[in-house]
């Protein structure tokens, strides 16, 4: 194939690319007058944002994927960011541990193999901190102290090749029959998004962009349930984004492209669906005695509700940075304080803190 065919197939990709995610991400232009007649009935925050301009020895923080804190107050913050390049096929994912007052403490996992393209980073209870690398494929738990403890997924070394020209050939020639979504295989992610944890220390990762499923994992790294196909009745997905789960052990999982947010018991029952806070992006549950989530989507909304899926509150975040018309795009949720949020960005290359009053 000449280079001319092959850029000309490039365009066609993007271009097809870019119209799907528009109406994937917004939804038809009736949901989005759906939404926006329902929140007129929305309380409004009252909350102050603080761009926390993070400083890093040597490099510049980039889009600022995961965010999560620990016990200590510490944030931790999984980047987009390396001098090597952005794409995929290079190394974009960096993680960073920054201490109660924003200032830097060190780089976790450096020259790590399962650093690829950063996703998301989480805490759990004992202060372990989990990398979830959507390029690699790969989920890594470190210890408080930084050592690598348990590895789920493997790295698939020939990233996204196939996955590309597969998909130039569907825009440049739509009678070439391209596989339909796949069936994910036991024990290997296809570009995952998130984890959370059940109170007996079990992991539930959605699974994510290649696949669309929900996996359980027990807490020595077996698989022990796998729910979900591409799809948009009960049980199915279009890119399970984001996860959380409550102090009761229900399982939620923000179903972005279906505009809704399934729940289930720890055993992936079905319970109920929550809908009318737009395309969940990123969610987050307090650790408190009375429980909140909240949910972020692509336009900078940021929705606190009750753990029935009752809007209590939402505001537009970002709006000020670049982002007049859409808000930030809200990539990453941590929320152990009600009053207290941060978010992680897939637009801007910064954190924000939000104090709510």
């Amino acid at each position: 194939m000449n280079m001319r065919k092959t850029a000309t197939m490039l365009a066609l990709l993007l271009a097809g690319t870019t119209a799907g995610q528009s109406q994937g991400i917004n939804g038809t232009a009736e949901f989005r007058a759906q939404q926006a007649e329902l929140e007129k009935g929305y309380p409004q925050l009252n909350a102050t944002t603080e761009y926390m301009h993070l400083s890093i020895p040597g490099y510049t923080m980039g889009e600022t994927m995961g965010v999560s804190t620990n016990s200590k107050g510490h944030l931790f913050v999984y980047s987009r960011t390396n001098p090597q390049g952005i794409a995929r096929g290079g190394a974009a994912a960096m993680l960073w541990e920054f201490d109660q007052n924003g200032k830097f403490v060190k780089e976790w996992a450096p020259h790590n193999y399962a650093a690829s393209f950063a996703h998301e980073v989480r805490v759990d209870r004992n202060d372990n901190v989990w990398q979830v690398d959507e390029g690699s494929g790969m989920i890594v738990k470190y210890n408080p102290q930084g050592q690598q403890v348990l590895w789920l997924g493997r790295v698939p070394e020939a990233i996204d090749y196939l996955e590309a020209n597969l998909e130039v050939l569907k825009y440049a020639h739509p009678s070439v029959a391209v596989p339909a979504k796949p069936v994910g295989r036991k024990g290997e992610f296809d570009r995952e998004t998130d984890i959370a944890w059940d109170s007996e220390g079990n992991s539930f990762v959605p699974d994510g962009y290649g696949n669309s499923r929900v996996v359980k994992i027990s807490p020595d790294g077996h698989w022990l349930k796998m729910l979900g196909t591409n799809g948009s009745g009960q049980d199915q997905f279009k890119t399970p984004h984001s996860i959380a789960v409550d102090a009761k052990n229900n399982v939620y999982v923000a179903d972005r492209g279906n505009f809704r947010i399934q729940v289930y018991d720890n055993n992936l029952n079905y319970l109920r669906t929550i809908t009318g806070i737009g395309a969940p992006w990123a969610l987050c549950i307090t650790n408190t005695p009375t429980q909140y989530m909240y949910s972020g989507d692509g336009n900078g909304k940021l929705y606190k509700m009750d753990m029935t899926g009752k809007v209590l509150g939402m505001t537009i975040t970002g709006q000020d940075h670049g982002s007049e018309d859409t808000g930030d795009l809200i990539h990453s949720l941590d929320c152990r304080s009600p009053n207290v949020v941060y978010i992680g960005s897939a637009s801007m290359y910064d954190v924000q803190k939000l104090t709510i009053k």
